[in-house]
């Protein structure tokens, strides 16, 4: 199953047309999840009622990424972004240190200053929002684009 994922992706690949990124996926010893073939995408700064990013996130479909969401503390803040969390195979997510291999998740709540690091293969193609819950402004919220 694994292999028949990895042709896919690569297929994609190989298709031509507007592509997330011009990178090889290498499959090695840990196949997919070699460190080799891991993005590290900017972090998401986490501050009062506000949410900083490097602009919008292109993936792609099967590439293997990671994220870094910092809150200065500033506020107790919870962020939300059900559809893209549904739409990428969820690693870990990594919690002071503390790895969780989670089946599922929908949000993220900071009561206080710390970094959540989310590691991810990206899986179906589309246009997903993380944002501070119950918010709808352009400061508060972070695009992902899978291709």
């Amino acid at each position: 199953m694994r292999y028949v994922l990895l042709a896919g992706a690569m297929a994609l690949m190989a298709a031509g047309g507007a592509m997330a990124q011009n990178r090889t996926i290498e499959v090695g010893f840990a196949g997919l999840l070699e460190r080799s073939n891991r993005t590290d995408l900017e972090p998401v700064q986490l501050t009062a009622g506000a949410m900083k990013s490097a602009g919008d996130y292109e993936l792609l479909s099967g590439g293997y990424y990671r994220i870094d969401i910092v809150s200065d503390g500033t506020q107790e803040i919870a962020i939300e972004a059900p559809d893209l969390f549904r739409n990428v195979w969820l690693n870990e997510v990594v919690i002071n240190d503390l790895e969780v291999r989670p089946l599922g998740l929908d949000s993220l709540e900071f009561d206080d200053e710390g970094t959540v690091t989310i590691s991810f293969v990206a899986i179906r193609p589309g246009q997903y929002v993380m944002r501070i819950r119950g918010t709808t402004g352009d400061t508060q919220r972070a695009n992902f684009t899978i291709r």
